[in-house]
């Protein structure tokens, strides 16, 4: 590297840590420590290596930056500053201030930041994302480059992300790990142990090199390695916590704590004052990404006949396999496409069809990752596993990225595999999620639809299916607006009604026909949209039923559709006479039918709720 190069990149290192530091103590809180030992490691990487149109973040040929380290927001935001992109008023002024884009840890309101990070491991996940779809998909050289901590190895996230980059041979990916020894609460696992760590990561698949973290010259070395290697490449590089600031370097006890000022003053004098140096990036080679959406591609819509029964499980499938006409649409399973019928996609598709294998964390910001790339990406495991990803899924709420997940075999219907394998909560977190869509279909041919219409559906969106084949209650010219409901059975004299999702629709139609036996009219309900609901369809069901309600869901009562409904109909200004029927306890091994009866939510339960309704 020339002597004027290096003396540059000195300079700016010595910026950035003065800018962590500034920002953090003006705003009294951060993660300059953390900031500090990564500093000459982003210096040389911004420089030298980062190739990026800092004018243009959209262009499709740049680089990747993901700060899976988001606590070391600070440093990311004196990045910015040093490449022009905010000014010092911002960083200085508005860091961690409510209204600012600058927030604690990176969001997408900053064009730069691909993902909010700060829940660690996503950042390193979502990078094996972002990789895949350059790779296979734009087949476009940009790089994907991912700062993550060391204490952040401990996560298994990280070496999900490793095994998949690895497995995949993604050598467009190269993770920088800030081994500066200490965590939060004193020192990390491994410590400065290069050794023990390049020993793991070899055994993932990737390519370790150990660094000195402060040495520029090496630094510069080792990033040039990374770029040429054949393999996915980790550089080990070993940092001093604090480093610049010899008051606090290497000690314990100072994460996530600004510098007062007394000590911020004297810290950035020593590194020489605050400076105003601006510095580019090399830029992208000119490309044009070779998938080309073409999101009015015609779709066409699976059709079932009245009365067959097949498992919405099986048409999500379909559904898939009709939106591969879509070159933008990827799928993503966690090694159950046999189940699930995502694997149905990759007959038509294979190229489009990427296997997560057991790593349902890796598959969800892996989701996001190809998100960020534009991609229409879709993903699917059991739904009762939808829960391990639950963090990462949360965070996908946060950086607004639109991604499609299927959970099936969901509840007590699945029958004899127990309760292990029964989702009973996933539709409680998928409503709490950020901006969410949350969608439980009861036939083949509404769940083929939704599957579809999800791919225009904006932020995190969930579809549950059922394992059993139930019978097709609608025509192939029936409709499926996110946000609407089904009155499936109605008349003028309905006395109540019955509101059911996925299979308890069915129990609620059986329900309907043992109470017409007995003279009582009942509603039926279909509320296949969970999340928005159709609050006027329940409004009016309620007005036309003298208020009376019954709701049966297969789910635990917290969070599912029966809160869904109760809350659209007081938020509504009604008051309804309100039966609630649900999965109220340890389910176990047995059939449908007898766990249905057991958990009482079959259509015998409903019944009896409805008679107690019509009759008080």
């Amino acid at each position: 590297m020339p002597t004027d190069d290096l003396q540059v990149i000195a300079d700016l290192a010595k910026q950035l840590r003065v800018d962590s530091i500034r920002c953090s103590t003006a705003a009294g809180s951060g993660h300059p420590t953390s900031s500090l030992s990564a500093a000459d490691l982003l210096a040389v990487l911004v420089t030298r290596h980062l190739r990026y149109d800092w004018a243009a973040p959209k262009r499709p040929e740049n680089d990747h930056l993901i700060f899976s380290k988001g606590h070391a927001s600070p440093l990311l935001y004196s990045v910015f500053r040093a490449v022009g992109v905010i000014d010092e008023g911002e960083l200085i002024s508005t860091y961690r201030r409510i209204g600012a884009r600058l927030q604690g840890h990176p969001t997408p309101a900053l064009p730069w930041v691909d993902l909010a990070t700060g829940s660690l491991g996503l950042g390193v996940a979502a990078a094996v994302g972002v990789a895949l779809a350059g790779k296979f998909l734009d087949e476009l050289p940009y790089r994907v480059w991912v700062l993550c901590g060391d204490g952040e190895l401990a996560e298994g996230s990280v070496w999900e992300a490793f095994d998949k980059a690895g497995y995949y041979e993604l050598d467009n990916f190269t993770a920088i790990v800030d081994v500066n020894r200490l965590g939060q609460r004193g020192p990390t696992e491994l410590g400065w142990d290069l050794d023990a760590y390049a020993a793991r990561v070899a055994a993932f698949g990737c390519h370790p090199i150990e660094v000195d973290g402060h040495d520029l010259a090496a630094i510069d070395a080792a990033l040039t390695e990374a770029r040429d290697s054949h393999r996915p490449a980790v550089v080990l590089a070993r940092t001093v916590k604090g480093k610049g600031v010899p008051e606090i370097e290497d000690k314990n006890g100072w994460h996530g704590l600004a510098l007062p000022a007394d000590l911020a003053e004297r810290a950035v004098a020593a590194l020489g004052g605050p400076s105003s140096l601006v510095v580019s990036s090399p830029l992208p080679k000119p490309g044009i990404p070779a998938v080309t959406p073409n999101p009015h591609a015609r779709v066409a819509l699976p059709h079932y006949a009245l009365g067959e029964k097949i498992a919405t499980r099986r048409a999500w499938g379909d559904g898939l396999v009709a939106l591969a006409a879509r070159p933008e649409v990827v799928v993503l399973d966690a090694e159950v496409g046999n189940s699930t019928y995502s694997e149905l996609f990759f007959a038509v598709a294979p190229e489009r069809y990427f296997q997560a294998f057991i790593s349902e964390q890796l598959m969800v910001a892996a989701a996001s990752g190809l998100a960020v790339r534009g991609y229409v990406t879709y993903a699917a495991t059991f739904g009762a596993f939808v829960s391990r990803a639950a963090d990462f899924l949360r965070m996908s709420g946060i950086s607004e990225v639109s991604i499609r997940l299927a959970g099936s075999h969901a509840g007590v219907e699945i029958g004899s595999d127990g309760p292990s394998q029964m989702a009973l909560e996933d539709l409680a977190f998928m409503r709490a999620v950020n901006g969410s869509t949350v969608l439980y279909p009861a036939d083949a041919t509404s769940a083929a639809a939704l599957t579809i219409a999800m791919a225009d559906c904006e932020g995190i969106s969930y579809l549950r299916t059922t394992r059993g084949a139930y019978p097709v209650i609608y025509g192939p010219d029936e409709e499926f607006p996110i946000g609407g409901a089904k009155v499936v059975r109605e008349s003028d004299t309905d006395a109540v009604t019955l509101v059911g999702a996925g299979v308890t629709l069915h129990e609620s139609l059986a329900a309907s026909e043992l109470l017409a036996t007995e003279g009582i009219a009942a509603r039926v309900v279909d509320c296949y949209s969970v999340k928005p609901i159709d609050t006027a369809t329940l409004v009016a069901s309620c007005a036309a039923t003298g208020g009376r309600i019954v709701v049966t869901e297969d789910h635990y009562p917290a969070g599912g559709l029966g809160e869904a409904v109760l809350s659209a109909l007081v938020a509504a200004g009604v008051v309804p006479r309100f039966v609630h029927l649900a999965v109220r306890g340890l389910s176990q091994s047995g059939t449908s039918a007898e766990l249905l009866k057991a958990a009482g939510i079959s259509a015998a339960h409903i019944a009896e709720a409805a008679r107690s309704l019509v009759k008080t």
